[in-house]
């Protein structure tokens, strides 16, 4: 409102037109303001993901200005109500400062004829890269960067997909990789997502594109290591049952033991897997405690492979529980196969040709109720720290209530996981049977890894080491003698030789 405007009250009456008009002039002034605090952002492109960023922008209240080097081709109803549909100079000329362009790289040449009207303004790259190690010089973000030199080239947008584009970022992933040369550039970038709803990541200069362009190419990059060490561990384990219980005794005896393959044997691998894969998730952790104290410190880094192995744990952790629900599955199966039915009938016909009125057996009613039990355990508290580490989830608990689960309830399911085989094997591991062609039977081989980290978690409670860790990792160091690098060594000598 104008300062005429408001001192006419107290002059004279105003009358129903002045009013009127005051009340015009007024929406006038809050829509400018609207559009001053939300400017119009340009969209070079009229494909899939061009529709996507003009549907989110306009829901966040920015007018969407899409170039189409001939808007009158696009039918219409293809863009959501309130796109304006317009040449590509006229989105580059009408948006106030952020353009994106949302078209393949192979068709950035059509887009030379807009430099001056791009001269000063923010070009967003939203592609990605066609194939891996390209480098950061070779990327696409690059290119435009040379094509357009008075022009500020951001890369960000590219690790979401149009539908979470159009549906929000509530129904997926919210996280933004933003990288560019030009600091205010930047951030009128992020805070152009953070309006649209998304969590933007800044990750430095524009030499960081290449990395960006292939992040959506690259398949389950921190999956690759715990999947290859999962099925190496299977393989080795089947390989191993498939020896001791098929081929050797087919050789030996020619005992055909073929048809326990698809099913039996693979119910044997899957627990063991299983076990020894959990067993990992924590086997890290204890190295790094002997480390640093052995070490007396905990500056210094821990080697890369323990990095990559402790960081890996949550995806080892998944397959442990993937594993063991298959051998659920499987078990549960085992009762209702041809194979079971027929053993079930021999064991029958072999008691009544014995005259055998009851078999009960005392210690083998134990044996099986104890080892079922503590698997149903086992599998449930697995269950537990499977649905903890779910984003969703995990995000909802402080850290120590994060710690109790996954390290607490971790070595919970492991104890109850032990005493599951422990109790299947009840008195086997002692027999003599047991060791046929002098290899011990797989659920031993299986507990060994467990056991090495029960054991050694055992000893981490002690009262002594506990206080030394608990010191160390609130910053105190030991005080023996540390021996220097080499290079600060040769640095001492020449300095005395110098004073000399």
């Amino acid at each position: 409102m104008s300062v005429g405007g408001i001192r006419a009250p107290l002059l004279r009456e105003s009358r129903p037109e002045e009013e009127e008009e005051e009340e015009v002039e007024v929406l006038h002034s809050e829509e400018e303001v609207g559009h001053r605090g939300h400017p119009p952002v340009g969209i070079l492109g009229s494909g899939d993901f061009a529709r996507s960023l003009a549907t989110r922008l306009l829901a966040s209240g920015h007018r969407a200005l899409v170039g189409s080097r001939d808007p009158t081709r696009l039918p219409g109803g293809l863009f959501p109500e309130g796109t304006e549909l317009v040449s590509q100079m006229e989105a580059a000329v009408g948006a106030e400062r952020v353009v994106f362009a949302a078209l393949f790289p192979e068709h950035y040449h059509s887009l030379v004829g807009l430099r001056e009207a791009l001269a000063g303004k923010v070009l967003v790259d939203v592609s990605n890269a066609d194939g891996l190690g390209r480098g950061a010089e070779g990327s696409n973000a690059h290119r435009l960067a040379r094509m357009f030199p008075q022009s500020h080239v951001v890369k960000g947008f590219n690790v979401i997909s149009a539908w979470t584009l159009q549906t929000g970022a509530h129904d997926g992933n919210r996280q933004v990789l933003i990288c560019g040369d030009c600091p205010d550039s930047k951030a009128a970038v992020v805070q152009l997502a953070q309006r649209m709803g998304f969590s933007p990541l800044d990750l430095g200069c524009l030499g960081a594109s290449g990395a960006i362009e292939e992040a959506p190419l690259r398949a389950f990059p921190s999956w690759q290591g715990p999947i290859l060490a999962t099925l190496l561990l299977f393989l080795f384990l089947y390989g191993y049952g498939f020896l001791k219980c098929v081929l050797f005794p087919y050789l030996a005896r020619g005992q055909n033991n073929f048809y326990q393959l698809p099913l039996e044997t693979v119910s044997q691998t899957l627990p063991a897997v299983a076990m020894v894969t959990l067993a990992l998730v924590y086997l890290p952790g204890l190295l790094a405690a002997g480390l640093q104290l052995s070490r007396g410190t905990k500056y210094r880094r821990f080697p890369s492979w323990l990095d990559r192995w402790l960081g890996s744990r949550k995806q080892l952790g998944l397959l442990s529980f993937l594993c063991a629900g298959l051998h659920v599955i499987y078990s549960m199966c085992l009762s209702i196969r041809r194979a079971a039915q027929y053993s079930l009938l021999n064991a029958a016909y072999r008691q009544v040709k014995a005259e055998v009125p009851n078999s009960w057996v005392e210690q083998e009613v134990w044996r099986s109720d104890l080892y079922l039990s503590s698997g149903i355990l086992g599998f449930g508290v697995l269950c537990v720290l499977a649905i903890t580490s779910l984003p969703s989830v995990g995000n909802t608990l402080n850290w120590r209530e994060f710690t109790f689960v996954q390290s607490g309830l971790g070595y919970a399911a492991l104890t109850l996981i032990v005493m599951h085989t422990l109790f299947f094997g009840w008195d086997m591991a002692f027999s003599p049977g047991s060791y046929s062609y002098y290899l011990p039977p797989l659920f031993l081989l299986a507990l060994v890894p467990p056991c090495v980290v029960l054991v050694g978690r055992l000893l981490l409670a002690l009262p002594c080491l506990v206080c030394r860790l608990a010191k160390i990792r609130r910053g105190w160091e030991s005080k023996r003698p540390r021996t220097p690098p080499k290079d600060q060594e040769v640095g001492t000598t020449n300095a005395v030789a110098g004073d000399d």
